[in-house]
């Protein structure tokens, strides 16, 4: 018995990094799975996989911050699976690491579009079909970055990531009666394409290894056991939390 046996989920962000990771993941605990990203040949590498282990997955590629794309990926599960359980709203953006006062306006909006905006666009989408089912579970990957601490060249990555913790908070106390939950999920320092171009030297690496208690960094499928937590029945009265998988940086003074 896997913990998401018969649960319908939809991940964005599934193409690499903790995205993908928590694809296999989910599907491995018994999710049918709609998954998306903007690079369909890693999508549909994606779905060979999981279909190769004996999982349900199907994928649709898009532009996360395209208004119809949430719409058609709740409109996909539930015409191949039934409906919709679980919402992994993961896909997101660095976008540029200039300091504050050089951030020009258009990458600023782009970054806010992508990391929040987006998810909350998600999030109208996906909440009417999970309430037809009786209820169901939302997972945005917020980070440490804007939460927890303060990076340089990261303003508009810090904004929008902090912005979807008052997003999970603010579903949960409006659905929560309904069988609806909303958490924020907080990763640390993970080996992704994404966190690779945000510490690209060895220099910037090992500060950012520093920063944790447990002096090293996350691997993708270290953070997906975290979302499988808030997507399963395991968290059942978690909900509006800001869940730290951060190996330590929110403590670390050393």
């Amino acid at each position: 018995m896997g913990l998401l046996d018969g649960k319908i989920a939809i991940v964005t962000g599934a193409s690499s990094g903790i995205g993908r990771a928590a694809a296999l993941l989910f599907a491995q605990e018994g999710a049918s799975l709609v998954v998306t990203a903007r690079r369909k040949a890693e999508l549909d590498a994606l779905v060979a996989e999981i279909t190769a282990q004996g999982g349900e997955a199907v994928a649709l590629a898009g532009d996360i911050c395209d208004e119809t794309l949430a719409v058609r990926l709740v409109a996909l599960a539930t015409d191949r699976f039934g409906g919709l359980d679980i919402a992994f709203n993961n896909a997101a953006t660095t976008g540029s690491l200039l300091s504050t006062v050089e951030i020009p306006l258009a990458d600023w909006r782009l970054t806010l579009d992508t990391n929040l905006t987006a998810a909350f666009m998600g999030a109208q989408a996906q909440l009417p079909a999970m309430l037809a089912r009786g209820g169901g579970s939302l997972i945005f990957t917020s980070t440490i970055v804007g939460h927890e601490l303060g990076l340089p060249g990261m303003a508009a990555y810090a904004s929008s990531k902090a912005g979807l913790v008052g997003l999970a908070r603010v579903i949960a106390a409006e659905y929560g009666a309904k069988g609806i939950r909303a958490n924020a999920l907080l990763p640390g320092g993970t080996d992704t394409p994404m966190g690779r171009d945000a510490a690209p030297t060895p220099e910037a690496l090992s500060f950012v290894v520093g920063l944790h208690a447990l002096k090293r960094i996350a691997q993708p499928e270290e953070i997906a056991r975290a979302a499988l937590f808030l997507a399963s029945d395991a968290s059942s009265f978690v909900t509006g939390s800001a869940l730290l998988a951060d190996g330590g940086v929110s403590i670390n003074r050393a």
